[in-house]
């Protein structure tokens, strides 16, 4: 067979010890027969057994020595990946490095979205950040075994974890007793460089210049790796340093046709005029309920009730607004890995993992409302176009509109650092146990610090939907005042310097696990192995704010004009590129300039400054989890085939005390959750899968917080928002189940499939009621553990690289996944005073019916490329505010994104590569449930282009 010899270059370094759980797939009952593994000496190989992670396992004979792998190649990473799935008593999905310091996508968030079943979300600030599995987002993700968070939150930001320090990835979609019960979507188990990966020493250098298109800027991403082994009187000792260095300058635009509203058409009651507004209540009367899920209706001559008689209303947009956000992220992190091999039945090892954020943000906004009614002219309908069929205004003019613009700057600070100590030992030729004690701390701190400027404009002119979803609008000018162009909103001179805002954050959160695992070789007739721990985790959470607002600058001083304050003015250029017809440049009061010199401004508002500022804590919480696991892995035959599986059992209590300002409260809960896999092979090349197993998804600490925020009315509709948390949440339960079947049908080529489904139950859904503070109507709205849902679906992915293909034709190869996936959600459905009427089902949040990738890939002789494209159906993305007309849930259009890889080794030390994303330019979009008539926002994001170098001796 004709191969590339690039496939892989193998480095054998001897392992004196590795624990039983990495053997696996040396099971005497799993393979017959090893695969081939090609490498640069022998294209007929075999693979050595894949080394998955916790979980991972399966009965069979044990090893005490094993080849260690350096994957190189494109093709090699995903062979790799495919060893892994096949070894692996769960169905496990992986990526593996292509190369030290090469991931196969620029970062972990993107590698993932090519997984099958996996999906991405929220793209902004040149990335997408929020990860998915099989439309769930609640992931644990864990490095190297342990669970990771970020400050007081659950998950960790994974993008915050630079692809640069992994070796592997792994995502578990079924879950073993001995990993962490927590994740009902999944767990992502993280893998960084040791420096017994490698014989003796290793240096790896590499640096990206990764051009923004939008922002216009070449950012650096640099990283390095060094490492070294060294066989001593004492045993084998390892230390591997790993440091990784990322700035992104980047550039999101947006513009966005705001909330719907009622309006009386041509016939209004008594006390109100045509095409006025309609407020909720008239009389004490309830007129309309703001936040229905399915909104009002929305056919021609649809009526409300007012004093007994029925009015015709019609559905408009309260505002129209613009957004231009730029800013500068960074992101450093480091990896340290000490490791002693005493002798050849113990090992230590000493890790520290370490990943920062920093990210300075400005947002430059332009907004006008668009539901004054006072001044339409004398005939005002003849300024209005419907939507053919509904009651929808598509386009209208407003008179006399009141606009703001707003300098916004953002500012956040994250620091993790995870440190861990264990050690391994064999003790006798069956048992073997290994214990670990680590310590987390993460802190993030955020400030905000805004100020708006004001005017009243002759007339704005808006079309919501101009096309294809993206609104239109700009601002006529006033006869009488021919001297100023109104239609020119960077003039300094029309604008007042209006309301300031300051406020900052903090969010913090450590830990202390203790675990303890063994690894019984048992031998009991068909019960292989026993394997068996306990967990001890003691978490701590808080949360602290402040927050302070003035409501205008006395226009009297020249600080508080642009033309008094040359320094205070800036101006955006080239909004949208062209692609709407809005306004491409406003005037904002300088975000840099105000919170640079934020103690003037404070003093000329009236508010406390710096040495008077406190951060008050909102909530502090305490969470001890104990956790113990027994589980069995076992063998046999079936048919005359290979018939395996693992069953077991996990417990775990939970203990949490909350103190929330003056207030204390405490809650325990406690589950025993069982789990079974078992597997069948047809052949050697072919397996099923059948898993069932429970899971919890525990409440965020933040819902936890019974503290209420209040939020006045900022869009007129006649009452204010407010917030707050339920001490009473328990934990979400899912049961699990799934069956797969997979094909190992040729070396590096394979197809597979799963069906699964999760039937969820104590999902928390929001209750919302209208309360009074301080003489002003709220609506409250809080957590409570009110729906159910059912998640089903199924996933199918192909790994296929063709042998003997003719000429350049050979090293062509193809990965494809395809996700088809039902979800749905029982919620109730409440009335305005907050009473349960009824319930109402729903799909489930961030769940796209519909997702696939697909990869083409090239490799031969020292160069390689990828081209892929991934692409989902439109979800549910979030809920918006109970305050408006429209239907509630607001719906994130189809997401794509073709992307290409090219690598070239220059020499076996030299490689160089360039990197494109979002090649198509997508304009990005969002609707409230109805695409074609309650479109909503469109946002436009940037390409990247990359070249990067990368050393290695």
């Amino acid at each position: 067979m004709k191969r590339s010899n690039r496939w892989m270059q193998v480095r054998r370094s001897r392992l004196a010890l590795l624990p039983a759980a990495l053997l696996v797939a040396l099971s005497a009952a799993a393979q017959d027969t090893a695969r081939p593994c090609p490498t640069a000496d022998d294209p007929n190989a075999p693979c050595p057994a894949p080394a998955p992670a916790d979980g991972a396992s399966g009965g069979g004979t044990d090893a005490t020595e094993l080849d260690r792998v350096e994957v190189r190649g494109l093709r090699a990473s995903m062979l790799g990946a495919l060893d892994r799935k096949q070894g692996s008593m769960q169905i496990v999905d992986a990526i593996v490095a292509e190369d030290i310091g090469k991931f196969p996508d620029n970062n972990l968030v993107e590698a993932l979205q090519r997984v099958s079943g996996v999906q991405t979300t929220d793209r902004g600030g040149g990335e997408v950040s929020t990860v998915s599995i099989r439309g769930l987002n609640d992931v644990t993700t864990t490095v190297n075994g342990r669970n990771i968070f970020t400050a007081s939150g659950r998950s960790v930001a994974l993008a915050d974890i630079p692809a640069s320090l992994l070796a592997s990835t792994e995502i578990y979609k079924t879950r073993s007793a001995n990993l962490i019960e927590t994740g009902i979507a999944g767990v992502i188990d993280i893998h960084t460089h040791r420096p017994f990966d490698f014989d003796g020493s290793r240096v790896v250098l590499a640096a990206r210049t990764i051009y923004q298109e939008q922002a216009g800027k070449v950012d650096p991403n640099l990283s390095a790796l060094f490492s070294n082994t060294w066989d001593t009187g004492n045993g084998r000792f390892g230390a591997l340093a790993n440091i990784s260095y990322a700035e992104t300058n980047y550039r999101d635009q947006s513009v966005t046709a705001g909330a719907m509203v009622p309006f009386f058409a041509d016939q209004a009651p008594p006390g109100f005029v045509p095409y006025e507004r309609i407020p909720t209540t008239i009389g004490g009367a309830e007129v309309w309920q703001p936040g229905l899920v399915a909104g009002l209706p929305f056919a021609p001559g649809s009526t409300v009730t007012v004093d007994g008689q029925q009015y015709e209303y019609l559905l408009s947009r309260d505002a129209i607004f613009a957004s231009d956000l730029t800013g500068k992220r960074e992101r450093p992190a480091a990896n340290i890995s000490l490791q002693w091999a005493p002798d050849d039945r113990s090992e230590y090892i000493f890790e520290a993992f370490y990943n920062g954020y920093r990210n300075e943000s400005f947002n430059s906004l332009l907004f006008s409302f668009v539901d004054w009614w006072g001044a339409l002219g004398d005939n005002p309908a003849q300024t209005i176009e419907m939507i053919p069929g509904t009651n929808i205004m598509k386009s209208r003019v407003i008179g006399f509109p009141y606009n703001f613009t707003s300098g916004d700057l953002a500012t956040g600070k994250t620091d993790s650092y995870l440190y861990a100590l264990g050690g391994s030992w064999e003790v006798g030729d069956r048992l073997k146990l290994k214990s670990e004690i680590t310590y987390q701390d993460s802190e993030y701190k955020t400030d905000f610090f805004a100020m708006r400027a004001d005017r009243v404009t002759r007339e704005v002119w808006v079309d919501f939907n101009r096309g294809g979803g993206v609104p239109a609008f700009g601002f006529n000018d006033d006869p009488a005042t021919p001297d100023i162009d109104e239609s020119n909103s960077a003039d300094p001179n029309q604008w007042f310097i209006a309301q300031l805002y300051d406020n900052a954050n903090y969010a913090k959160g450590d830990a202390t696990t203790f675990t303890f695992d063994g690894d019984y070789q048992a031998g009991w007739g068909f019960i292989d192995r026993l394997s068996f721990g306990v967990r001890y985790d003691d978490r701590s959470a808080s949360e602290g704010q402040r927050t302070a607002d003035a409501d205008g600058c006395d226009r009297a001083l020249p600080a508080c004009s642009f033309p008094g304050n040359p320094g205070l003015a800036w101006t955006n250029s080239g909004f949208f590129d062209g692609r709407a017809d809005v306004p491409d440049a406003w005037i904002v009061p300088n975000g840099h300039y105000i919170r640079a010199n934020a103690d003037a401004f404070r003093q000329l508002y009236g508010l406390e400054t710096s040495d008077q500022l406190q951060l008050v804590e909102n909530f502090n919480v305490q969470e001890k989890t104990s956790a113990a696991y027994l589980q069995a892995d076992f063998a046999t035959e079936l048919g005359g085939r290979t018939f395996d599986g693992q069953f077991g059992v996990r417990y775990v209590n939970v203990e949490t005390d909350m103190v929330f300002g003056p207030g204390r409260a405490s809650a325990s809960a406690s589950k025993l959750l069982p789990s079974l896999m078992l597997r069948y092979h047809f052949t050697d090349e072919l397996l099923m899968r059948l898993a069932y197993g429970q899971t919890l998804r525990r409440p965020g600490f933040a819902q936890l917080n019974p503290n209420i925020t209040y939020v006045e009315d900022v869009t007129n509709i006649g009452y204010g928002t407010a917030t707050g948390g339920n001490p009473n949440l328990r934990p979400t339960e899912s049961k699990n189940y799934d069956l797969s079947l997979e094909w190992y049908f040729a070396p590096g080529s394979a197809v597979y499939g799963t069906v699964f489904r999760r039937d969820i139950e104590g999902m928390v859904s929001d209750f919302r009621r209208r309360v009074t503070f301080d003489d002003y109507d709220y609506i409250l709205t809080q957590p409570d553990n009110a729906s159910d849902g059912k998640l089903e679906g199924v996933e199918l992915g192909l790994v296929y690289f063709p042998d003997n293909l003719p000429g350049l034709l050979d090293g062509f190869g193809l990965q494809a996944s395809f996700t088809w996936l039902d979800s749905s959600q029982v919620i109730p459905v409440t009335n305005s005073a907050g009473e349960v009427v009824g319930s109402q089902e729903t799909p489930m949040f961030g769940i796209s019916d519909t997702s696939y990738s697909v990869v083409l890939a090239y490799e031969r002789n020292r160069f390689s490329a990828r081209a892929s494209y991934v692409w989902r159906d439109d979800f549910l993305h979030h809920y918006e505010a109970a305050l408006f007309a429209n239907p509630l849930g607001v719906y994130f259009n189809g997401e794509s994104s073709l992307d290409f890889q090219l690598s070239y080794d220059a020499s076996d030390s030299w490689t160089v590569t360039f990197d494109a994303t979002n090649l198509t330019n997508e304009l990005y979009q969002s609707y409230y449930q109805y695409p074609s008539t309650h479109n909503f926002g469109s946002a436009l994001y940037s390409r990247t282009f990359a070249l990067g170098f990368r050393y290695r001796f």
